[in-house]
C-alpha cells in the first residue's frame, strides 16, 4: 500500500514538472483582486478596484474559476497573506462572545464557540460564492471588533439554490493501520430561508512511540524505555447553520453535536540496569476515553430605518471529558500483570451567554456600539485515585484497589456568573486615520461547592484602542493597547490528574486561583505589492501580565512534594514578527504563491520554586509554505515546513525541571481536479519522522534543594502518514 502512494506521488510529480515549464512558456491567467476579463490587464483591473474600494481589496468569483474551487475554502487558499482566525465566540482564553473573530459570512458573524462561521467556509460551494472582500479598516458597519482585516464571504442573490458537497477520506499510517472517513454537506436556500447541513466522520488514529534514556547527572546510563502509545479514535459530528433574513429582520440558528469515545492502550518495556545487570519489566496501561459536546447558538438582528442596529445572540454549550485509566505492571514472564494504579476522572462543563447589542451612528464618522452580556460557565469534576493497598481493603468501584483519599476529590462544582456592560466607538479621524476605542466593565462571581466551599466577587475594567493610519491605500499603520482579562480554567480548582508525567499521578487544587490580567501593546506597519502581488508585515508587541498563572508549591505532607496551577506573580513578554506572502509573477508564475512567517521573542518572571528569573515561553519560530497552481491542467501542489527555535524555557513544578522540544516538520501535497469538479488531493503530514523531545531533570527531595537526582531524556514520534481525499460538488 505504501509503495503505491509512493508510485501515485512520483507520478503527479512527474506531471508538475512537465507542466510547469509549460505555464512558463505559455503565460499564466492574470492575476488581480477583481473580476478577470481577458480584455484587460492586471494592472488596469486592480487599479479600478482600488478606486472603488479604498483599501479593502474585493476579489470576484470570476478570478477563482481557472482554479475549479470546490468549496469556500479553496478561494481562499489563493489569495496572498490572509489569516483567519475563527467567526464564532472567543473560544481558547477569551471570556464570552468576544469581539467575533475576523471572518463574516454575508456580514454577518456566527453566535457559537465550536460551531463556528469558519467551519462553514468547508460547506459552502464556491458556485455560491459571489465575492470575497479582504476589509482591511475598521468601520462601526463591521459585525466585529478589534481585527487586523475582516473577510467577508458575500454570497450570491439568488432565488433558490440546493448543492450537495460530498468528501471521502483514506488515510495510511506508519503502522499500516487504514483509515476511511468523510463528510457530506448540503446548502439548501428557498428563498430568504438559506441553510446548511453535513455531517462528518474523521478519522483520527495515531500510533506514537517515544524512546527514553534515563542517566544519572554524571552521564551514567540508568536504564531504557521503549514505550508504544496508540489512540483508537473516529470522531463524529453532526452541524448545522440556518437563516432567515428580509430588509429589516435576519435570523440565524446554528446546532452541533460531537462525539469522540476512544481508547489508548499503552505499553512501556524498561531495562534498568542495576549493579552492571540488565533488568527487564513490563508496564501496560489502558485508558477508556468518553467525549461528547454539544452547542447551540443564534441571533436576532433588526435593522433600521436610520441605519442603526439592534442585536440579540446566545450561545449554550456542554461538554463531556470523562476517563478511566489501569495500570498494569510486571515482569516480563508474570502472567496476569498486576494492577497497581487505577483513576477514573471524570468532567463535564457547560456554557451559557446571552448578550445583546445597539448599533448606531453619532454623526458621518462617528458610531456606537453599546451592549450588555451575561455568561454562566459550569465545571462539575470528580476524580478517584486508587492504588494496591495491605492494610485497606480494595472496591470494585476503583477496579479492586484502594481509594487514595489525600488527591481523591468525591466532587467539585464550579460556577462563574458574570454580566458584562460594553461600549464600542469607532471614529474615521480623518480619509486616513481611524480609531476604535472600548470600553468594557465586568463584575462576576465565581462559587465553589465540595471539598471547599467558597465563593469569591471579582470586577475588572478593560479598556483598548485601536488606531490606524493608511499612507496609501496598500500601506498601513496599526497601533493597539488593550487590557485582557483570560478564561480561567476552572479544572485547576480541584485536583486533577497528571497527564504530562507518568510518575506524578495528580495535580493539587487551588479554590484561591484568580484570572490572569495584563495590558498588551502591538505596532504593526503592513504594505500591499502593487497588482495583488502579495502582503508585507512587520510587527512588535510587549506584555505585561500582572499575576501570571503557572505552576506553584501546594505540599502539604513535605513526604509528599505536590505542585498546582495557580498565580506566580507578574511577568514579562515582548517579541517580534514579520510575515511575508508573494506571487511569484515575476518569475512568470502569477499562480505560485510563497509564505514565510518568523517569530523572535522573549519573556521574563521570577520562578517560585528556583527563586530565579526564567522564561515563560520558547524563542521564537520560522515557517514557510509554498503553493503553485498549474492552471493549464487543473494541477496544484505545495509544502509546509515549521521550525522552532529552541533554548532556555524550562516547565518548572515542585520535583521536576522540563523542557519539551519540537523538531522541524514539513508536509506536503499534490491535488488535481479532473472533470471540473472533482478534486483528487494526495498529502503526507510530518514527512521527515520528526519527534517531539523532552529533558526532564528530577530532583532528590524538591527543585528547592537544587539536588538533581536523575534525567529522562525521551523522544516520541508518531512517524510520517498519508492521507488521500476525494471532493466533488453535485
Amino acid at each position: 500500500m505504501k509503495n503505491g502512494l509512493t508510485l501515485n506521488l512520483g507520478i503527479f510529480l512527474i506531471l508538475t514538472s512537465g507542466a510547469f515549464a509549460q505555464e512558463a512558456s505559455e503565460g499564466a491567467a492574470p492575476v488581480a483582486g477583481a473580476p478577470v476579463s481577458n480584455s484587460n490587464t492586471p494592472e488596469e483591473i486592480t487599479e479600478s478596484a482600488e478606486e472603488e474600494t479604498g483599501s479593502t481589496v474585493v476579489y470576484d468569483a470570476e478570478f477563482f474559476a481557472q482554479f475549479a474551487p470546490i468549496t469556500a475554502n479553496d478561494m481562499l487558499d489563493r489569495i496572498p497573506g490572509i489569516n483567519i482566525n475563527g467567526g464564532g465566540g472567543g473560544g481558547g482564553n477569551d471570556r464570552g462572545l468576544g469581539t467575533g473573530g475576523n471572518l463574516l459570512i454575508n456580514g454577518q458573524r456566527i453566535a457559537g464557540k465550536d460551531n463556528s462561521a469558519r467551519d462553514q467556509l468547508s460547506r459552502i460551494t464556491a458556485a455560491e460564492v459571489e465575492r470575497i472582500e479582504i476589509i482591511r479598516d475598521t468601520t462601526g458597519a463591521l459585525n466585529v471588533r478589534g481585527a487586523g482585516e475582516v473577510i467577508n464571504i458575500i454570497l450570491v442573490e439568488v432565488p433558490s439554490r440546493s448543492s450537495t458537497t460530498v468528501q471521502a477520506v483514506n488515510r495510511l499510517n506508519h503502522d499500516d493501520t487504514y483509515e476511511f472517513g468523510g463528510n457530506v454537506g448540503w446548502s439548501l436556500q428557498v428563498g430568504n430561508f438559506q441553510s446548511l447541513f453535513n455531517i462528518e466522520a474523521r478519522p483520527n488514529y495515531e500510533n506514537r512511540d517515544n524512546r527514553e534514556f534515563r542517566v544519572t547527572p554524571d552521564g551514567e546510563l540508568l536504564g531504557t524505555l521503549f514505550e508504544t502509545n496508540i489512540r483508537d479514535q473516529d470522531e463524529h459530528t453532526l452541524s448545522t447553520n440556518m437563516s432567515y433574513s428580509t430588509d429589516a429582520h435576519r435570523i440565524q440558528f446554528n446546532a452541533l453535536a460531537s462525539e469522540g469515545d476512544f481508547e489508548r492502550p499503552i505499553r512501556r518495556d524498561f531495562v534498568d540496569f542495576v549493579e552492571g545487570v540488565a533488568v527487564e519489566s513490563i508496564q501496560e496501561e489502558l485508558v477508556d476515553n468518553t467525549e461528547r459536546n454539544w452547542e447551540i447558538g443564534g441571533d436576532y438582528e433588526y435593522s433600521f430605518d436610520n441605519g442603526s442596529r439592534l442585536a440579540v445572540l446566545f450561545v449554550v454549550s456542554d461538554e463531556i471529558r470523562d476517563f478511566v485509566r489501569e495500570r498494569f505492571e510486571a515482569d516480563p514472564a508474570a502472567d496476569p500483570l498486576d494492577k497497581n494504579l487505577f483513576i477514573d476522572s471524570q468532567r463535564e462543563s457547560k456554557e451559557f451567554i446571552v448578550q445583546t447589542n445597539y448599533n448606531f451612528s453619532l454623526s458621518d464618522s462617528q458610531s456606537l456600539r453599546i451592549g450588555v452580556e451575561r455568561a454562566i460557565n459550569q465545571l462539575d469534576s470528580k476524580l478517584f485515585i486508587a492504588t494496591p493497598s495491605d492494610s485497606d481493603p480494595g472496591s470494585e468501584l476503583f477496579g479492586g484497589l484502594t481509594l487514595v483519599s489525600s488527591v481523591s476529590n468525591p466532587g467539585t462544582h464550579v460556577e462563574e456568573e458574570r454580566y458584562e456592560g460594553f461600549a464600542f466607538h469607532n471614529w474615521a479621524i480623518t480619509d486616513r486615520a481611524s480609531l476604535e476605542s472600548s470600553i468594557v466593565y465586568e463584575t462576576s462571581t465565581i462559587f465553589q461547592t465540595g471539598v471547599v466551599s467558597k465563593e469569591r466577587d471579582f470586577q475588572f475594567w478593560r479598556p483598548s484602542f485601536d488606531f490606524r493610519y493608511n499612507f496609501a491605500d496598500n500601506f498601513r499603520f496599526r497601533g493597539t493597547i488593550q487590557r485582557e482579562v483570560d478564561q480561567l480554567s476552572f479544572s485547576s480548582f480541584a485536583a486533577t490528574t497528571n497527564e504530562e508525567d507518568r510518575d506524578i499521578d495528580a495535580l493539587g487544587g487551588n479554590p484561591e486561583l484568580e484570572p490572569e490580567t495584563s495590558w498588551s501593546y502591538e505596532a504593526e506597519l503592513e504594505y500591499r505589492l502593487p497588482n495583488d502581488a502579495g502582503v508585507l508585515s512587520s510587527s512588535i508587541f510587549y506584555t505585561d501580565i500582572d499575576n501570571r498563572i503557572g505552576r506553584i508549591n501546594a505540599t502539604v505532607d513535605p513526604e509528599q512534594p505536590l505542585s498546582a496551577t495557580g498565580n506566580v506573580g507578574p511577568a514579562k513578554q515582548y517579541g517580534w514578527f514579520t510575515r511575508a506572502s508573494i506571487r511569484l509573477g515575476f518569475l512568470n508564475l502569477p499562480n505560485a504563491i510563497v509564505s514565510g512567517r518568523m517569530g523572535l521573542f522573549d519573556s521574563e518572571i521570577l520562578d517560585p520554586f528556583i527563586n530565579q528569573e526564567v522564561r515563560t515561553g520558547g524563542r521564537g519560530f520560522g515557517n514557510i509554505d509554498f503553493r503553485h497552481d498549474i492552471t493549464s491542467i487543473g494541477l496544484s501542489y505545495g509544502i509546509e515546513y515549521n521550525h522552532s527555535i529552541w533554548g532556555g524555557f524550562y516547565d518548572i513544578d515542585i520535583v521536576t525541571r522540563t523542557r519539551n522540544d519540537r523538531r522541524r516538520s514539513l508536509d506536503l501535497f499534490v491535488q488535481k481536479v479532473w472533470w471540473d469538479d472533482w478534486t483528487f488531493r494526495l498529502e503526507t503530514d510530518n514527512t521527515l519522522d520528526a519527534s517531539r523531545c523532552r529533558f526532564r531533570e528530577r530532583y532528590d527531595g524538591t527543585t528547592i534543594d537544587g539536588v538533581v537526582e536523575l534525567i529522562q531524556d525521551s523522544c516520541s514520534s508518531r512517524y510520517r502518514r498519508w492521507t488521500f481525499t476525494v471532493q466533488t460538488t453535485f
